[in-house]
């Protein structure tokens, strides 16, 4: 997908990942991340600092909150909607399997979860990052576990 070369002006641009490991035999898990500035669960993203790329954002932004590295892989959607002052804002996420870290509390996430897909979707306050952890699921082909860790 090509980068936009123009945003809308006053466009607030942010970047993020639904970011996954690997959970054994049960399948994957994915980071959910609670921002006590927002009391929100949320994916992990921030906005990009000046002449970052949308990349480059999502895998600083998933560090800082996550303690975890990761390459951006296959894109997922973005989210648009207007930020707590009034702007537009579009975010961008892209899937990304988990490298080596370790998460540890900060100033922007103060718990950090991993969980599977029903139990994510459930946890999530946005509507729009639900759908952002079914459509990785679906589009990495991950098995969904059914209730009771069966799959």
């Amino acid at each position: 997908m090509a980068e936009p070369t123009s945003p809308e002006p006053d466009e607030v641009r942010a970047a993020g990942a639904v970011l996954w490991r690997r959970a054994g035999h049960e399948g994957v898990e994915v980071a959910v991340v609670h921002r006590p500035r927002y009391d929100d669960w949320s994916l992990p993203k921030g906005k990009l600092d000046p002449g970052e790329g949308w990349r480059e954002a999502a895998r600083r932004e998933v560090r800082e909150e996550t303690g975890f590295g990761g390459e951006p892989g296959r894109e997922l959607g973005s989210s648009h909607y207007e930020d707590r002052h009034g702007r537009p804002k579009r975010v961008r996420y892209w899937l990304m399997e988990a490298s080596a870290g370790a998460w540890s509390p900060n100033e922007e996430v103060d718990e950090l979860r991993w969980l599977g897909e029903r139990e994510a979707a459930a946890l999530l306050t946005h509507e729009r990052d639900r759908e952002l952890v079914h459509e990785a699921v679906a589009a990495a082909g991950w098995v969904r576990r059914r209730p009771g860790g069966a799959t």
